[in-house]
């Protein structure tokens, strides 16, 4: 994030949320329409979503971190690596332009700007299956920072690619995804009613796994002060 000025990091943030979410929702819409199989539509939503967090990622990543999610810049500023006073400027802007993503795809295949999803995500297992994903997500990010940095853009995308499928919930892992797609009434979508429980798992999972992988890596300091 070197040479970049804070409103930069900002507008990448806000880009980045908004192309994450035309994807995620247009890809839906896009699949819905072309199947019934809801199981090859799920894998047509699937594909497009990890490949553009590659993109993103690759892309906006040396100007804002591409974060993309309110959860991962909790992280990073429990972790001191961001302000708290710009973390709430993060969060602000990935947020709008989430919501701004679900616009855009509406527009192009046609549909109301903005509505109100009717379907049904909640009950345990779906927090569970967002705690894990959101904790998988970050243990991802983390260890990649660690050993493969130049790998994460990769590794975040085709971790999301396997968590669709693995997890009950297929996935969300971010609460700004999860506010625009409550703004969707397509195959995607989540409703309103349903994103605190989405959200709390979301942040909780974040935050044990920042926790956990702090704990877990510190034994590679540890080895590298016992070698010298």
């Amino acid at each position: 994030m070197r040479g970049f000025d804070l409103p930069r990091r900002l507008v990448a943030e806000g880009l980045g949320t908004l192309l994450l979410v035309a994807t995620v929702i247009g890809s839906g819409i896009m699949a819905e329409t072309l199947t019934k199989d809801v199981a090859l539509a799920l894998l047509g939503n699937t594909l497009p979503t990890g490949a553009i967090l590659v993109v993103l990622i690759t892309i906006l990543g040396p100007i804002s971190g591409a974060h993309f999610n309110p959860a991962v810049t909790l992280v990073f500023t429990v972790r001191g690596e961001l302000r708290p006073h710009h973390a709430a400027q993060y969060i602000a802007a990935q947020v709008l332009g989430g919501m701004l993503g679900a616009m855009v795809a509406h527009a192009m295949f046609g549909l109301p700007l903005l509505e109100f999803s009717a379907k049904v995500r909640t009950g345990f297992p779906q927090w569970f299956a967002e705690f894990v994903a959101a904790f998988g997500l970050v243990a991802t990010i983390v260890g990649g920072l660690r050993f493969r940095e130049a790998a994460i853009p990769w590794l975040v995308g085709l971790y999301i690619t396997a968590a669709y499928w693995f997890t009950a919930s297929t996935s969300f892992a971010n609460p700004a995804v999860a506010i625009a797609r409550s703004l969707t009434n397509t195959f995607s979508g989540i409703r309103a009613p349903d994103l605190p429980g989405f959200i709390v798992a979301e942040v909780l999972g974040a935050v044990v796994a920042a926790g956990f992988m702090t704990w877990l890596l510190r034994g590679t300091e540890t080895t590298k002060k016992a070698i010298r």
